[in-house]
């Protein structure tokens, strides 16, 4: 007897990301802080190198940034020794703060973001989220989201599973959380590829978003201001980025998403399985 042969299902859920993907263009309100955080100690750390773990739980994040042979290097330069994870601990007792102190600064919609979730709910269908920031600064980011009429039915913080991205643990949340019967009936949608591996992981649909994220790096003025063709050229280096992990569909923005969950519907409705492709 064949096993390949699936029952159709019906799309039931949207789990998002949110710094980059919902709110924060250009995921700028992490981005800075662990600048400043590491500056504080007398050791410098770029933009772009702060750029790079993004998506990890924040612990992760910064453990990662010490890992960089460069950054380490400077570690022992300013401090007279490798960076432990003492100093991990350090450094994101410092992050804590001043994360929580500037991410409301950071957490304006994405345009086409309200739109995008007023589709989800006229399709009938459930929203989560979750995100590498800690509980305590992503309650912030939701209460900015709230007020700016932007808000899901649930979420799952970096802190609130023992093993985060890009392991499966937050997205599987999100399912047990919504009553979802079936992970084939969830798309992750993320900026970043350890996002994009969560969803792989937990066994969804992906979505890459290219234009809005870490990946791009770009404030929404910035990206307003790039001329198209400049533009055209950072979008295909992040969607190679990106498509290192495998995301189904890559997307500049969520307000391109609805036209992707066509797509997915009707390859569930033929009985196709995220797993498989």
């Amino acid at each position: 007897m064949s096993t390949d042969h699936h029952v159709p299902l019906a799309l039931e859920a949207v789990i998002f990301d949110w710094a980059g993907t919902l709110v924060d263009f250009g995921s700028f309100a992490p981005t800075q802080v662990f600048v400043e955080v590491f500056a504080e100690i007398g050791v410098a750390v770029s933009l772009d190198e702060a750029r790079g773990p993004m998506g990890m739980s924040k612990w992760d994040h910064i453990r990662a940034l010490c890992d960089l042979p460069d950054i380490a290097e400077r570690f022992r330069r300013a401090c007279g020794h490798s960076p432990s994870d003492e100093d991990v601990d350090v450094l994101y007792r410092r992050f804590m703060p001043l994360q929580v102190a500037k991410v409301a600064e950071h957490s304006a919609p994405i345009p086409g973001a309200r739109e995008c979730l007023a589709g989800l709910r006229g399709r009938g269908l459930k929203i989560g989220s979750c995100s590498g920031y800690p509980a305590e600064v992503l309650a912030p980011v939701r209460r900015a989201a709230r007020q700016a009429e932007l808000e899901v039915d649930h979420a799952v913080a970096g802190d609130e599973v023992v093993r985060g991205r890009p392991g499966p643990a937050q997205a599987l949340a999100n399912v047990v959380a919504l009553g979802i019967g079936d992970v084939a009936a969830c798309v992750k949608v993320d900026d970043t590829a350890p996002g994009i591996e969560e969803g792989r992981a937990a066994g969804m649909w992906t979505v890459a978003v290219t234009d809005t994220g870490n990946a791009m790096g770009l404030d929404l003025e910035g990206y307003q201001a790039t001329p198209p063709d400049a533009l055209e050229r950072r979008r295909r280096h992040v969607a190679e980025r990106l498509s290192a992990c495998r995301p189904h569909y890559l997307i500049a923005s969520v307000a391109e998403l609805d036209g992707v969950l066509d797509q997915i519907a009707a390859r569930l409705a033929r009985g196709e399985r995220p797993q498989a492709s």
